[in-house]
């Protein structure tokens, strides 16, 4: 019977090594490309989300924890975590669908070089803002609240709830809307319910802006709530 012939087991092992090594660059390059395109998913999902934003944005994604070991992953999902906001300094989260399972948390910064309004001048608790109160700055506006006004459009007509220093920001909740009904003037009540529908005249008891509670003493003195509507409206429901 022919002799088998055996490599030697050196020889073996020589062979094995190169393999070795091949399966671990592999494996490094797997680690390498979730590294890789985590970020620039995150960057693709932060211009997507920031898109409508007034003026020019500009993202800045931080490093994540270097202590971080994240397993491969072919499909990622950013969201938002609750409590934060893309604008200014902030936390995005990134979760891997698969094949591993993960959850890594990476800190953004998020700026928005745009134009803002300020007061050009002191505006008084009551008054109505005009075009002549408003003055537009450039600035980043991720680092001003996210109620900041960026429209004439947003301040004009409105009603300052407090006063308002020269060069102050201007926020929504700083204004109210314009009175569609000013205490003691003389409004049209427009009473309706199944099948009716009645008018009478009354003086305004408060102020009260469009979709607000307004109170009317009717000539009888009868006191009615009605909601209030532009044109010295009141409407009453029944």
């Amino acid at each position: 019977m022919p002799a088998t012939s055996r490599l030697p087991f050196h020889l073996g092992a020589s062979l094995l090594a190169p393999i070795l090594v091949l399966i671990a660059l592999v494996l490094m390059s797997m680690g390498a490309r979730a590294q890789t395109t985590l970020p620039t998913a995150l960057d693709d999902y932060l211009r997507a989300q920031t898109v409508g934003l007034p003026g020019t944005v500009s993202v800045h994604i931080g490093q994540l924890d270097r202590h971080a070991r994240l397993a491969a992953c072919n499909a990622f999902e950013p969201f938002i975590p609750p409590g934060s906001r893309l604008w200014g300094s902030t936390t995005v989260g990134v979760r891997c669908l698969g094949p591993s399972r993960w959850t890594v948390y990476v800190p953004v910064q998020i700026r928005i070089a745009g134009s803002y309004l300020v007061a050009a001048r002191q505006i008084a608790p009551g008054q109505q803002v005009g075009a002549a109160d408003l003055l537009s700055q450039s600035g980043d506006l991720g680092v001003l609240p996210a109620s900041v006004l960026t429209d004439p459009a947003q301040a004009i007509g409105k009603t300052a709830r407090s006063g308002v220093a020269a060069g102050q920001p201007l926020r929504s909740e700083l204004l109210s809307a314009a009175w569609a009904v000013q205490q003691g003037q003389s409004v049209r009540l427009l009473s309706t319910g199944a099948g009716f529908s009645v008018t009478n005249e009354g003086k305004a008891l408060n102020n009260a802006a469009e979709g607000q509670v307004a109170q009317v003493r009717t000539a009888s003195g009868q006191v009615v709530s009605g909601i209030a509507r532009p044109g010295g409206i009141v409407e009453v429901s029944y």
